[in-house]
């Protein structure tokens, strides 16, 4: 990639969020965003990667309150106590944990759905959350672009080691589901196949929207394949938006300025990233995600937060 397609990418993601952010707040001025509520489900398990820090946070204790089984995949182990106790703390429920897991490393994605096998528990909720965005060049322990390494490849791995519990604890009107956060910027990404590493000339947007593309693509593709082999499991990807997280240390100053002053009116809170996961039983209508919901049978659907009912 020239420099001069390296700063196309850097203004098309900058356009993409501009645009998003104007539509958050055109939805704020007709009313905000309404959380559903949603029924107790004591019997179900989740999986949630990053649910120590920011969205994946908030979308562990809103599942923990609904009184699932939540196991919070991460690599923050200092911070990982302190959040499974207040997580507890908060929900009354004692059903939730940390497991280890470097979404950057293989070895600890494996390592990781061993352990999780030996528990010989179910698995209802995948919620493929972790990722980075905008970082500097640099390679994950495999040797992988960071953003492709991580962002995609270490959930592409964990979801097909993962698929086969998925499809035993899926039931008919009871579908397991995954749902793998994306961003709208895979609007403007593309997906290089002659450099998926942006090796050539990189760019951090460029690298960032590729990788979010990639989940999206393996979304649709996952899901045709669950709904050819008749499989009680969905695949979902979800756009939440522009949420207020620590993810924008890396952007551009003048956005991490905007950011600072102006987050609490521009940005959407965490908690209200768990409001994008409402799917309606028909998700050609594109509204909603539901992560928690029995009864949607279908999959597939790119769910956008600016749209959410």
């Amino acid at each position: 990639m020239s420099p001069l397609s390296a700063a196309r990418a850097a203004l098309r993601v900058y356009a993409v969020g501009a645009a998003v952010i104007l539509a958050q707040l055109l939805r704020r001025c007709r009313g905000g965003f309404l959380e559903p509520v949603f029924p107790p489900q004591p019997d179900r398990v989740a999986i949630v990667t990053g649910g120590t820090d920011g969205i994946g946070y908030s979308t562990a204790k809103h599942l923990a309150r609904l009184g699932m089984h939540v196991i919070i995949a991460g690599n923050n182990d200092s911070k990982a106590k302190q959040v499974v106790s207040k997580i507890k703390e908060e929900t009354l429920n004692d059903k939730v944990e940390f497991l280890y897991c470097d979404l950057a490393s293989m070895t600890s994605i494996r390592q990781f759905v061993q352990k999780f096998k030996m528990k010989k528990i179910l698995l209802h909720v995948l919620i493929n959350n972790a990722g980075v965005m905008m970082v500097p060049q640099r390679k994950t322990r495999d040797g992988f672009e960071e953003h492709f390494g991580l962002n995609y490849l270490g959930h592409f791995l964990l979801t097909n080691l993962l698929v086969d519990t998925l499809k035993e604890s899926g039931s008919p009107g009871h579908s397991a589901r995954v749902v793998t956060v994306s961003s709208a910027t895979h609007y403007v990404a593309e997906l290089n196949m002659d450099d998926l590493q942006s090796s050539a000339c990189y760019s951090p947007h460029a690298a960032y929207a590729q990788s979010k593309l990639a989940l999206v693509l393996f979304t649709y593709h996952l899901q045709r394949l669950l709904a050819a082999e008749g499989s009680h499991v969905t695949a979902n990807v979800v756009d939440p938006g522009v949420v207020n997280t620590d993810l924008y240390k890396h952007v551009f100053w003048a956005t991490r300025l905007a950011k600072k002053l102006l987050g609490w009116l521009l940005f959407k809170a965490r908690r209200m990233f768990v409001h994008s996961f409402h799917l309606k039983d028909h998700v050609a209508s594109h509204q909603r995600c539901d992560i928690t919901s029995q009864s949607s049978r279908n999959g597939n659907v790119l769910v956008e937060a600016c749209n959410a009912a």
